[in-house]
């Protein structure tokens, strides 16, 4: 084959070796330089170059082939990049929404947290005062039951034995010492409010012991009788407790008393001793 021919293939080559890097279609371009390399294969190819010109014209069409399926390749591989790179800046966008979505979520903790903290601080500082209160509640307590009679510290024995003794050293909770003192007070505030009649076992002046019937007027003054009305006594509260004193003198006033709050008897005005301290 002629040195032209073997040119004009080449030529052929690179025309369209820089249409697949530049993706231009130049099908004119194409047409041009294979009619030309046709011409020149006529014209200069001798007749016994025929078959050497035929096969490298195959050859020719088989490059030609193999670079239309790289084009096509080419396109799908482009494709599918496309889609992937789509994918990926929606993949970055979504990030994007979820990273600022977390950073609203992040500020809203932050601000959350630090309500927290404060209110945190505030009910330290509640819990001192609440502390305080109480230990002081507990303390004036303790020493009324002191100044209790006795069926009223009976009742509130049970609550009164959960006051710690040391109001700076305990492992009661706040909530259930201010049970513990408003059951106390509520108890006692409930017996001051009535008149009550029991029972009691009292020592006399002479070191015996008798069972009488104690009358309570709530917890400022108090009466006993017994023996049948044959002695009788007068109670009121005092640092040390109830204090007892001899009154054998309103024996009868007292025991009528007693027998009209038991209805034993049809009720009328009693005149009883009162001393107010």
């Amino acid at each position: 084959m002629s040195q032209v021919v073997i040119k004009m293939l080449r030529v052929c080559m690179q025309v369209h070796m820089r249409w697949i890097m530049t993706r231009r279609v130049w099908f004119g371009t194409g047409v041009v330089l294979c009619a030309w390399v046709g011409w020149a294969m006529a014209v200069e190819t001798p007749a016994g170059s025929v078959e050497q010109a035929r096969s490298t014209l195959e050859r020719w069409i088989e490059t030609r082939q193999v670079i239309a399926k790289e084009q096509q390749d080419w396109a799908l591989g482009q494709e599918m990049l496309t889609e992937r790179v789509q994918l990926l800046e929606h993949e970055i966008q979504s990030l994007r929404t979820k990273i600022q979505e977390a950073s609203q979520s992040i500020g809203e903790a932050d601000k959350k947290r630090a309500e927290l903290v404060q209110e945190n601080e505030s009910l330290k500082v509640l819990g001192h005062t609440l502390t305080a209160t109480i230990s002081k509640f507990e303390s004036q307590t303790k020493v009324l039951t002191h100044r209790l009679p006795d069926p009223v510290r009976d009742l509130v024995k049970p609550l009164s034995q959960r006051l710690p003794d040391d109001s700076n050293d305990t492992k009661l909770s706040l909530g259930l010492r201010f049970q513990n003192v408003i059951g106390i007070l509520d108890t006692v505030n409930k017996f001051n409010r009535e008149i009550k009649v029991v029972s009691e076992v009292r020592t006399l002046t002479n070191g015996q012991t008798a069972e009488v019937t104690a009358l309570y007027i709530g917890l400022g003054q108090a009466y006993y009788t017994g023996s049948n009305g044959s002695i009788a006594g007068v109670g009121r509260p005092s640092e040390n407790g109830w204090q007892w004193e001899p009154a054998n003198e309103v024996a009868d006033q007292v025991t009528d008393a007693v027998s009209i709050l038991k209805n034993e008897k049809v009720a009328g005005f009693v005149p009883l001793p009162v001393q107010i301290q």
